[in-house]
């Protein structure tokens, strides 16, 4: 019995017959392997639309570079002192407002025979308004900056910065008066620091 031989296939023949498609294969180019490997592992290319993003305390919002740079300004130590500069000459100034008229000081020994003047008794609280919020103001700022700087330079936010931030100010402030003054003062501040910062975190 004769056997069948298979006819000898010629490649440039070969290569005529293969589809187009299966040519530019991604894996095996020019393979059938190539639809069975793209089937289990699927596409090379990813969109930033395909991308998924798991919910887990609600939507998820990407920050666009206007925003980050927005948070970036007002997360900066400038910014900080500048707020709490403000804050303070306005906490200041009502503290100052409120002392001088519960207790208005009579500078002018003279004056006090006599009956003051609304335009005298206007011009005394403004002075006591602006001194007790120029200081408040520079208080303030002062400690913004050396909390600012410190919790940078440290990378963490605790209590401790509070209490360092303090201790600075105190000192500083103090140092006016001599270097006693100083201590004390940078003493009484990081005490009066850390009792507000312990009743902030914790109540």
């Amino acid at each position: 019995m004769a056997t069948l031989l298979p006819k000898p296939v010629d490649p440039e023949e070969a290569a005529k017959q293969i589809d187009p498609a299966k040519a530019k294969g991604v894996f095996f180019p020019g393979c059938d392997l190539d639809e069975v490997a793209k089937h289990f592992i699927g596409n090379n290319y990813r969109y930033r639309e395909n991308i998924i993003i798991p919910k887990m305390y609600g939507a998820v919002q990407i920050k666009t570079n206007e925003e980050k740079l927005v948070e970036a300004a007002f997360e900066s130590c400038a910014f900080k002192s500048l707020m709490s500069c403000v804050l303070g000459y306005g906490l200041g100034a009502a503290i100052g407002l409120f002392s001088s008229s519960v207790n208005p000081n009579i500078s002018d020994p003279l004056a006090a025979e006599k009956q003051q003047t609304a335009r005298e008794i206007f011009r005394e609280m403004r002075q006591a308004t602006h001194s007790y919020g120029k200081n408040f103001a520079v208080i303030g700022a002062v400690f913004a900056a050396v909390e600012c700087v410190i919790e940078s330079k440290r990378g963490v936010t605790d209590w401790k910065n509070g209490t360092y931030a303090g201790a600075v100010t105190g000192g500083l402030i103090g140092l006016r008066a001599g270097v006693k003054a100083g201590i004390v003062g940078a003493a009484g501040f990081a005490a009066f620091s850390t009792v507000i910062d312990y009743y902030m975190r914790h109540r």
